[in-house]
């Protein structure tokens, strides 16, 4: 079941960067994750998912729930996470990123959903970039509406086609029997001619032209993280190096890795994602059995 490959693929990258988030390379380098960790950053217990997860986890809910992608009910449900911890394992909210949270009291305070979102360059964090993923698993989901659902929360032009891109890269891996590098490759081409008039799309050239010689920047802003995640993927050959990869270069680490995570997820499947780590994280019974809800969903649609 591939959407229970890639969102478990996700939600475990996430909890293996949650101890460690904001944790600087040379740090990381001195003392490198190689396993599931506990306490850290925001004292939480091994196997803990952040807001990456949990507004993934309500991205899927609403669909499910909607029977299809409806823009109030999406933000209701992000709302539910923020201020009332749904979505977490510990009703608690304990990372949430400056931008979505003004998307959040914007739509509180009467915006409209679609308006809600920051459409200045300060509002390309990766906070609509994590919670893409389920939206790969729609057959027939167009680049208007991923656009649309990043705006809820960011509205600017970069983070909307980063989730694009995003979504295209899965969207490959769950269609074709092709290597990581040609899976980028072809999505690249999807965004290059798409986005053609688009003075954004020369943020991305690094990717395009497979060039990270000037290094990774792993920090929380959008560019950095999905050039992150490409360089992680390209540089790996099983899941494991890949999310440990993402985690160990500092920074934001549960968004990358759980960003990476999804993608890996999907490529090498449930399968080659380590058994320890999936164990370690409670409450992953609910997330499968709403995955299994989403697929359904998905082969309906």
């Amino acid at each position: 079941m591939k959407v229970k490959d890639g969102i478990c693929g996700f939600v475990v990258g996430d909890a293996l960067g949650v101890p460690v988030e904001f944790y600087s390379r040379n740090e990381l380098e001195a003392d490198p994750v190689a396993d599931m960790r506990e306490y850290g950053t925001y004292n939480q217990p091994k196997g803990t998912w952040s807001d990456d997860s949990s507004m993934t986890i309500a991205t899927m809910r609403s669909i499910v729930n909607m029977k299809g992608i409806d823009y109030n009910n999406l933000m209701e449900e992000f709302c539910n996470w923020a201020f009332n911890h749904e979505y977490s394992q510990y009703r608690e909210t304990f990372d949430i990123g400056n931008t979505t949270i003004r998307g959040l009291n914007r739509y509180r305070d009467g915006a409209e959903p679609l308006k809600s979102g920051g459409t200045s360059t300060h509002d390309n964090g990766n906070g609509s970039l994590m919670r893409i993923l389920p939206l790969a698993f729609i057959s027939d989901i167009d680049y208007e509406t991923i656009e649309n659902i990043s705006s809820l929360t960011h509205g600017h032009d970069r983070s909307k086609i980063a989730c694009v891109l995003y979504v295209e890269i899965a969207k490959s891996m769950l269609s074709n029997d092709l290597t990581i590098d040609e899976h980028i490759s072809n999505a690249c081409e999807k965004i290059k001619e798409h986005y053609a008039d688009n003075e954004e799309l020369g943020e991305f050239r690094r990717i395009f032209d497979d060039d990270f010689s000037e290094g990774i920047m792993s920090g929380g802003y959008v560019i950095d993280t999905i050039e992150t995640v490409v360089y992680c993927l390209k540089t790996t050959k099983n899941y494991k190096d890949a999310v440990l990869k993402a985690v160990n270069l500092g920074g934001d680490t549960d968004t990358n890795a759980a960003i990476c995570g999804g993608l890996a997820g999907i490529y090498y499947g449930f399968d080659a994602i380590p058994v320890d780590w999936i164990e370690s994280i409670p409450h992953l019974d609910k997330v499968i059995s709403l995955c299994e809800e989403f697929e359904e969903y998905c082969n309906e649609s």
